[in-house]
């Protein structure tokens, strides 16, 4: 493990991404062979019929893996390939996507993502899981 960063700098990595900062993501977690990424839902980011469009359900797994894995390596992961399941329409008021390492090596990691929507009454309901592979360049 080299040069890992902790959860300030993971941060400010995150903001260098352009998409990242359209999108209005926050990397909540890092650390631990763990990271958690949160989006406020708004129509924007919805497709036709009100759910939140599968690309940025991929967008948020995507990231959440590879910030994951980057606490347990922290050399420039870089995705190398990820599956993602739909699981329910997601809908809510925000939307999370937690991941974790599964198993890291010295040149590739595996993670999980559970993402996760949360209702304006609280109420969390899982909407898709992903896993995927990391590379370190």
């Amino acid at each position: 493990m080299t040069d890992v960063p902790d959860l300030a700098l993971a941060q400010k990595i995150l903001a260098t991404q352009p998409f990242s900062v359209l999108l209005g993501a926050r990397l909540v977690a890092f650390g631990d062979g763990e990271a958690a990424l949160e989006l406020d839902i708004r129509e924007e980011l919805c497709q036709q019929n009100g759910f939140v469009h599968g690309g940025v359900l991929s967008y948020a797994a995507d990231n959440a893996l590879t910030f994951a894995a980057g606490t347990a390596a922290g050399s420039r992961p870089l995705t190398a390939g990820f599956t993602i399941d739909y699981v329910r329409p997601a809908q809510g008021v925000l939307l999370r996507a937690r991941a974790h390492v599964i198993r890291a090596g010295r040149t590739r990691a595996v993670s999980r993502c559970d993402l996760t929507t949360v209702a304006a009454d609280g109420a969390v309901a899982l909407c898709a899981v992903a896993q995927g592979a990391v590379s370190f360049t």
